[in-house]
Order: C-alpha cells, then sequence, then structure tokens
C-alpha cells in the first residue's frame, strides 16, 4: 500500500516500522482521504498534528502486504547477517538498535530475533520486523529498544533455525556536551517566524554586520502570495458555475461580483454584461418564459464574452442542470492574511557570510523551507547564520571558520507557501502555483494546489521515470509542476549555487523525523534501481562527516539521531524524485546533505517513541533550532577540514 501510495503521490512524511511489525507512514490527510484508507484496511495508530492548530500529532500505519511462499522454502534454514548493531545513551537511557538481513528473502513469514547480553550479565531480547521497500527486500530491523545498559553482546536468530555469529555492539555518536568559549552567543530566536518576519531579520543583520555579510537577491521572484478570484455562482449542492478572475485577487478582482437574472420574458437568448464591477448573465427563456440556459451554455457565454476578465467551468455534477437564478455572488482570492503580508511577487534572498565574500574560500549552502509547513526550519539556519556574525568580533574560531570558508543562507526557499500555511492552511506543504485546469481549479480544492518545490528539480525527476512525485494530479502533495525548473523557487537554489562554484557543501534543512541522508535520493522501477551511488572515497566522506555532525546535533540535549535514519535518502526514507540535494550533488559536484529536524522523543511513561510534527508546540522547535545549528556549525568545519585536507 505504501509504494501505491507514494506512487500516487500522496503526502508522506516519514515511514518505519512498530514493535509488532506493521508498516508505518506518517500521512498528511483529509478526513475523507483518511476515511478511504481505513475502508481499505489501514489503521489509525496516533494523531501527530491537527491541521488546524499545527501542534497535535498525527501517524497512519498499515499492515504490510505479505505473500506466501512453499512450504519447503518455510522450512529450510537460512543464514543471518548483521548489517549494523549501535548503541548509545541519552537523558540517563540507553538504547541498542540493530539491523540483520536474512538469506530467507523470499520467506515473508520468516521471524527473527535479537538477544542481547549486558557488561553486568543481564540478559534480554526482542523481535525485528521485515523491512522491504519498493518490493525488495531490505533487511530485518526495530526502533531503538531500550537496555538496561551498555550491551556487550547481540545475537540474532531465526524461525527457521538461523543463528548469527555473536558480535559487539558499536557506539553510535551521542551527546558529547560543547565546550563553548565564555561569552559566547547563541539563543537568536524567540519566535516562529514567518517570511515577513525573516525579511526583516536578513535586514537587521546586514545592517548590524556590514563587514561580514552581504543579501543576495535571488534572481527568480516568485508569483507572490495571491491568487485568482473565484465564487461559486449558485449551490454546489444542486446547480452551480465557478467563476474565476484571470487577474489575481489583489490587481483588482477581489470583490467584482457576479450574478445571474431570470430576463421576465418569453423567447430571450443568453447574454453577459459588466458593468460598475458586476458580471450579469441574463438566462435564456423558452417561449413559456421559462429559464432554459445550463450550467454549460453559462459558463463558455462568460468566457467567450469577457475572455481577459473571466473563466468559467461547471461545478462538479452540475452539468447539463438549468442555471438557477443566483447572487450577486462576491469574488475573492480566499486569502486570510492580515495587512502587512504582501501579495506581489516575492525576491527570495540568501545572505552571504565571511571575512572573504569574492569565492576564494571553500563555501558552504544551508538552505531551508523549501516545503512551507516546516515552520522550525527558518529557526535553524538563521540561527545558524547569526552565531557566526555575532561571534566573529570575540570569539576565535568563529573568527577563523569565517576567515577560511564562505557561507551562504536561504532561510525560506518558499516564502509565497510558507505565507500562505501561517495564515491559511497550516498542512500548505508546496507554494502557490496553480496548474490544476478544469474542475481541480476547484476553489474547494485550495488548500491542495501549488508545486512540491523538492520535486521540482531536474536530476533523477519524476519526468525522468523515478518515483515519488506526480506528474498528473495536481492536487497531490508532491507534484512536480508541469516541467523540470517549472519554479522560481527551485531554479532560485540552483542559480545560487551555480553561481558561486566555490559552494562545496550543501545542507538542506527539513522536517521532521530525525533523519540525516545523503544522495541516492531516487529510484526507479521496477527493481529499485537508484541513481548512481557515490564512490568508495565519497560515500566515506558523507559517512564521517555524518558521524561528525550527528555528533555535534547530540550535544545540545542528547538527541540522537538513529543509525537506521543516516544514509542516503532512497535507503533511509524514500525515494523522492526531482529533489534539490541531488540536483547539487549529481549537477554540480556538491557535497549535498539533508536534515530532517525534529527528532522523535522517547516518552519512558508509555515506552514509545513519539512524533514531533511540522509545527510542533514553540519550546520543542526552540530546542530544534538550537542542536540543528550546532549541526550546521560543525557542517563548516567539515568543510574547512576538507579543504585542508586537499591543499596538503
Amino acid at each position: 500500500m505504501l509504494d501505491q501510495l507514494l506512487a500516487s503521490g500522496a503526502d508522506v512524511a516519514t515511514s518505519g516500522r512498530t514493535p509488532d511489525g506493521k508498516l508505518i507512514a506518517d500521512l498528511v490527510l483529509t478526513g475523507t482521504q483518511l476515511d478511504g484508507l481505513v475502508a481499505k484496511g489501514a489503521e489509525p495508530l496516533q494523531l501527530i498534528q491537527r491541521e488546524q492548530d499545527g501542534t497535535a500529532r498525527y501517524a497512519q500505519s498499515v499492515q504490510a502486504a505479505k505473500s506466501r511462499v512453499g512450504a519447503a522454502q518455510r522450512a529450510a534454514a537460512d543464514t543471518l547477517q548483521f548489517l549494523s548493531a549501535y548503541w548509545w545513551t541519552t537523558d540517563g537511557r540507553t538504547f541498542l538498535e540493530t539491523r540483520v538481513a536474512t538469506t530467507a528473502v523470499f520467506d515473508p513469514e520468516v521471524e527473527i530475533t535479537v538477544g542481547w547480553r549486558t557488561a553486568d550479565g543481564t540478559t534480554g531480547s526482542f523481535p525485528l520486523q521485515r523491512f522491504e521497500d519498493a518490493g525488495e527486500y531490505q533487511y530485518h530491523i526495530a526502533s531503538p529498544q531500550p537496555v538496561p545498559a551498555k550491551p556487550v553482546q547481540v545475537t540474532a536468530t531465526s524461525s527457521l533455525g538461523g543463528v548469527s555469529r555473536t558480535i559487539t555492539p558499536t557506539l553510535w555518536p551521542g551527546a558529547t556536551p560543547p565546550e563553548l568559549p565564555e561569552g559566547y552567543q547563541h539563543d537568536f530566536v524567540d519566535a516562529y517566524m514567518t517570511p515577513v518576519d525573516i525579511k526583516a531579520r536578513v535586514a537587521r543583520l546586514a545592517r548590524q554586520y556590514r563587514d561580514l555579510v552581504d543579501v543576495v537577491d535571488l534572481p527568480n521572484k516568485t508569483q507572490g502570495y495571491r491568487r485568482t478570484a473565484t465564487t461559486y455562482v449558485g449551490d454546489p449542492a444542486i446547480a452551480a458555475v465557478v467563476v474565476e478572475s484571470v487577474q489575481y485577487g489583489d490587481q483588482g478582482p477581489n470583490g467584482w461580483q457576479v450574478r445571474t437574472v431570470d430576463p421576465g420574458k418569453p423567447n430571450r437568448p443568453a447574454r453577459a454584461t459588466w458593468r460598475d464591477r458586476v458580471l450579469t448573465v441574463s438566462l435564456a427563456t423558452d417561449r413559456d418564459g421559462a429559464v432554459i440556459s445550463t450550467t454549460d451554455q453559462v459558463a463558455a457565454l462568460i468566457g467567450a464574452r469577457f475572455p481577459q476578465r473571466f473563466t468559467a467551468f461547471v461545478e462538479d455534477g452540475s452539468a447539463g442542470k438549468v442555471m438557477p437564478v443566483a447572487g450577486p455572488a462576491r469574488m475573492s482570492d480566499g486569502l486570510d492574511a492580515p495587512a502587512g503580508v504582501p501579495h506581489k511577487p516575492w525576491t527570495v534572498q540568501a545572505l552571504r557570510i565571511g571575512a572573504h565574500r569574492d569565492g576564494s574560500r571553500i563555501g558552504v549552502l544551508a538552505y531551508s523551507q523549501e516545503h512551507a509547513r516546516e515552520w522550525a526550519t527558518p529557526l535553524v539556519t538563521l540561527e545558524f547564520a547569526e552565531r557566526l556574525l555575532a561571534n566573529y568580533a570575540t570569539d576565535e574560531e568563529t573568527r577563523q571558520l569565517l576567515e577560511d570558508v564562505e557561507v551562504f543562507v536561504i532561510p525560506t526557499v518558499n516564502p509565497d507557501g510558507a505565507n500562505y500555511s501561517f495564515n491559511d492552511a497550516n498542512f500548505q506543504r508546496k507554494n502557490m502555483s496553480n496548474h490544476c485546469t478544469g474542475a481541480q481549479r476547484d476553489p474547494r480544492f485550495a488548500d491542495s494546489w501549488g508545486v512540491d518545490v523538492n520535486r521540482n528539480y531536474t536530476v533523477g525527476s519524476v519526468f525522468d521515470g523515478y518515483v515519488g512525485a506526480s506528474t498528473t494530479n495536481c492536487l497531490s502533495g508532491t507534484y512536480a509542476g508541469t516541467a523540470e525548473l517549472s519554479e522560481a523557487e527551485a531554479n532560485n537554489v540552483v542559480d545560487l549555487a551555480a553561481a558561486h562554484p566555490n559552494i562545496r557543501f550543501g545542507m538542506n534543512v527539513h522536517s521532521y523525523g530525525g533523519y540525516f541522508m545523503w544522495p541516492p535520493g531516487a529510484y526507479a522501477m521496477p527493481g529499485r534501481i537508484t541513481l548512481p551511488r557515490p564512490s568508495t572515497e565519497e560515500s566515506t566522506l558523507f559517512q564521517a562527516s555524518a558521524k561528525r555532525i550527528v555528533g555535534a546535533i547530540a550535544g545540545g540535549r542528547s538527541t540522537v539521531t538513529w543509525p537506521s535514519r543516516t544514509g542516503p535518502v532512497a535507503d533511509v526514507l524514500y525515494s523522492a524524485a526531482g529533489n534539490s540535494a541531488d540536483q547539487l550533488y549529481y549537477e554540480l559536484g556538491i557535497y549535498a546533505w539533508d536534515f530532517e529536524i525534529g527528532n522523535d522523543r522517547w516518552n519512558a511513561a508509555t515506552g514509545e517513541w513519539e512524533g514531533m510534527g511540522f509545527q510542533p508546540p514553540f519550546p520543542e522547535a526552540h530546542a530544534e533550532s538550537q542542536e540543528y545549528a550546532d549541526g550546521l556549525l560543525e557542517l563548516v568545519r567539515v568543510a574547512r577540514d576538507h579543504e585542508e585536507l586537499l591543499n596538503q
């Protein structure tokens, strides 16, 4: 079912396994969509977050499809191998996570159990669950399991009689409290920040630190926080036409009115007139004076008579019905932002930070909020940027970093969608470009319009046959647009990186789930054929750097990024066709990573891991901003050390 959801463009946040073997997927759904999935056998487990308040929790799980194999295959013994076994301690509690592969890959019924022993001789065990991706067996795994002390031995056994060799788990990067010098400044964010707030913060930093930062106006203006004006003429439950303005609502059409009238005389043709901001359609009548105009005829008449002002279409379910006398109906773009939120095209801005802002130093790019609803992500990049600027004059290490490295920061890639998320629909993922046609332009679908910016790039895209986006359903959460790089927001990221070839390292900050990932981020089906894997040397750099960075993140409040959530996107999350990290890596040769901030938190009372959501209560978002800013600072050190190694 997960494969089907991904193929259909479903809005999937994270995926994983429960201890009892079910496949879990965090989905963003309407009530109707949930009812449809439940009818197919899906089982709701946890409400992570409600759309209307941005603070609740929601998750969705389904039973993984299992196929039977012959009795002979089930009876055969198998060979087990540990792919990984890591342990760590956080908040005074020790956790163990293992991945085990079986040679009995065609037997979906095989059960694998991991037995453990700690240094004091305590023993225990826990079951693993089969993990398949795109129909391909990967391994058996479970969420990190609490153990009473440091585990010194683990052994895997299977229901078919297989036994692994006993190994010693490895310590995973965990909490190493940062050694900050006296007077080191941090904690610069104290509330969620809208795009208007972010623009003001960027301007303030440019004024305050003019010797260290330039503001780069990116070349592709976005559509802006605006939409065309629409209205229903008639009753959608009975018969109605949707009338839409050609111009955006803020350009004049907001407040226009549309009405249909009965001429009150027999044998009258249908007529449409425009006067004093009112569109009047006088309906046709028969010889007895009865109205005979249909909804289809009225829609066609409006479009033909005033093509420079209006388009019109029949509301779903109203085709062929007699058009009612209705109105006047007021047209509106439906946007709810208060005064102060501009509607005009938006200039996306980047901060260029460094003592030498001339391309002579290795560059690092950090960018966030490709997905509008991920409110905490700009807090990470702005906290990171301001730490560099504020501490340059007083902290020797910061000063040396900005002597050696040039840093580029785009706090909000998708400001239009972010404005919509803050003011209209919390769960808005996409931008505000509306490429829908026909009945999908019905205003009842307004919260589903837009393009997923992180599916609009050219490498490994759905247009090239890769999985994890949609080109046919404009209402899909992962709609990739009309073409590769059709959207200004994606072009801005590419243009900034291409214009500064000294950028060799990049980090795309998303939420939520606590992932740390790198290319390849997409695969094609059948066969789960990924984009080319990095070379052995590059894979080593990705992995070694990841351990440094997740170790830095853990230093803040002991937040550990799980080993199973650290690795290539296509392996630890899902296929994300046309994402920006693949674009930067394969097209521009940049070592590109993805954060998914908002790690699951262990609830000791329930003994469960709990998701944080896109817009957690601000204290949680604040904590995420601080620990992941630590991670971005470590990325700058990684870039500096890499450059020094190359120059030796």
